[in-house]
């Protein structure tokens, strides 16, 4: 099988747990694999990513962005595949890409491609709510695109036109409710952390009615209520995560401004 003019550029932590079905779903058809690992990484990740023949680099943590950067800077092959640890590239995704380059041309004008990541959460496939389609932009060209955004959210910012491809992007996520509940605190502190530099403050209707109306929107408008038990979950912690960063973002302000507690 003719590999495909695309390198596929990793970063990872102690990610033994889940990297080799990442490097299962690239591996054999993509023209190289680059893992840049954290340099304190000591689970065997190297030793797995090796097995498949991936270059192996290791690097003080910068920070998602500037980590995925680095990796992307190291690509040789025309076109560029950004994965995470914990995606995979499902069967179809994968014929779509091998169809994209089947031929002379048939990108096109187009620099980059995105197409929709599908979250595996609790025993489900999600395909409903806020969590899908969760359209992503992982593939591009060679100098026409780099990784941007905000610390942990990271995103591709390309220049030129941007196709679409249909196929899923598999992704792992959460590990169980806990492990979901943990990332809410963590993002949340980061969340306020940001928007406190910015000045941002919160007005009182905001955090009454926000978190209902997050709720409202991806359990009944985009229709949460199909994936089961698990689209309830998913409905209300997007709800509650939207109160806590905003009744985090209140607290801040308040103690910030100076208020002091009336006395009793």
């Amino acid at each position: 099988m003719d590999r495909l003019p695309i390198s596929v550029c990793i970063i990872a932590g102690n990610e033994a747990a889940r990297i080799r079905a990442t490097l299962d779903s690239v591996a054999g058809w993509t023209g190289e694999i680059i893992v840049v690992l954290n340099d304190n990484v000591q689970d065997g990740t190297d030793q797995i990513a090796a097995g498949y023949g991936a270059k192996i680099f290791r690097e003080p943590w910068k920070g998602h962005i500037a980590q995925k950067n680095s990796a992307a800077e190291k690509a040789t092959q025309p076109w560029i595949l950004g994965l995470d640890a914990d995606e995979v590239v499902s069967p179809r995704l994968r014929t779509e890409m091998q169809n994209l380059f089947s031929a002379p041309n048939r990108t096109g004008d187009r620099v980059a491609f995105s197409f929709p990541r599908c979250s595996f959460y609790l025993g489900r496939w999600i395909r409903h709510g806020d969590w899908y389609p969760d359209r992503k932009i992982r593939l591009w060209q060679r100098g026409h695109a780099k990784w941007g955004g905000e610390n942990p959210h990271d995103t591709v910012l390309v220049t030129g036109p941007v196709g679409r491809l249909h196929g899923d992007l598999l992704h792992y996520s959460m590990e169980s409710l806990n492990h979901h509940v943990n990332k809410l605190v963590v993002y949340s502190d980061i969340y306020v952390r940001r928007q406190e530099a910015r000045g941002r403050n919160v007005g009182f209707f905001q955090l009454c009615f926000r978190p209902w109306w997050r709720f409202v929107r991806g359990y009944f408008l985009r229709r949460g209520f199909l994936d089961g038990w698990q689209g309830l979950v998913i409905a209300r912690m997007v709800a509650t995560e939207t109160f806590l960063r905003l009744a985090k973002l209140r607290e801040a302000r308040q103690g910030r401004d100076g208020a002091t507690p009336s006395t009793p």
